[in-house]
């Protein structure tokens, strides 16, 4: 995805604060280090969207994963994971991976670290259509974050659950024109189970990965598919039935 992914596993990739230094930020997000985004705030239609509709198109495909989030009192080690691509007609598909690992944790804040790594692994400005089965990031991302930034990140119930997190995740969503899309889990969405995988995967191993890697979602997918799994799936870009508005010969 040369111009918009690293080519392979690097530091200075994965920027989840525009402006943060690479180094830390490749460690993944900082709790409480995060300043509110000044101005509007922009995420799904904010101003000056319309600018980059010529942008790249990506697609990031996200899950999280916690172990033993039901329990109180104990350390719950999980991830954020995901699968970023795009399609290219001269080269076909660029993917990359990447997964961070946090061994203490909440499945909802690994939900919003999904969102702040996957998109500042994104070298350019970018049309992005994010699709995870987190309705708590989804919805906050759609709905929620903009009254809360009208009134000061403040809500009338109490507190902004992870709010270090959100401020940190708008800022990273604000130099892209982003579509949030909800799928259900461990449906047969197969690029979001791909992406469940790599959160499960960081989270059971204990380590994340040091910035982007080539994917390896063509040899799971042909693993899955010897299982009888997927077999219906065609590994096509996402317009590849639009109607062609040409007429026939």
């Amino acid at each position: 995805m040369r111009g918009v992914l690293a080519s392979r596993s690097s530091r200075a990739s994965n920027v989840a604060v525009e402006g943060a230094g690479t180094r830390a930020a490749a460690r993944g997000p900082r709790a409480g280090r995060t300043q509110a985004a000044g101005g509007a705030l922009t995420t799904d239609s904010g101003p000056g969207r319309e600018s980059r509709t010529d942008a790249p198109l990506v697609h990031i495909f996200a899950d999280e994963s916690c172990l033993g989030n039901q329990f109180e009192n104990r350390r719950n080690p999980g991830a954020a994971a995901g699968l970023i691509e795009r399609f290219d007609e001269r080269g076909g598909w660029y993917r990359r991976d990447f997964a961070h690992f946090d061994p203490d944790t909440t499945n909802n804040r690994m939900a919003i670290v999904s969102g702040i790594v996957g998109l500042g692994a994104l070298r350019r400005a970018c049309r992005v259509v994010f699709t995870s089965d987190s309705q708590y990031l989804v919805r906050g991302m759609k709905e929620w974050v903009h009254g809360w930034a009208r009134r000061g990140w403040r809500r009338k119930g109490g507190p902004i659950e992870n709010l270090d997190l959100w401020r940190e995740l708008v800022r990273a969503a604000a130099r892209h024109r982003v579509e949030w899309r909800w799928t259900r889990g461990h449906a047969d969405d197969v690029k979001n189970a791909y992406a469940d995988h790599l959160a499960v995967t960081a989270a059971r191993e204990r380590r994340g990965i040091d910035g982007l890697v080539p994917s390896g979602f063509e040899s799971w997918l042909a693993e899955a598919q010897e299982k009888e799994r997927y077999v219906e799936f065609l590994d096509l870009p996402s317009d590849a039935f639009a109607e062609d508005p040409r007429p026939p010969d």
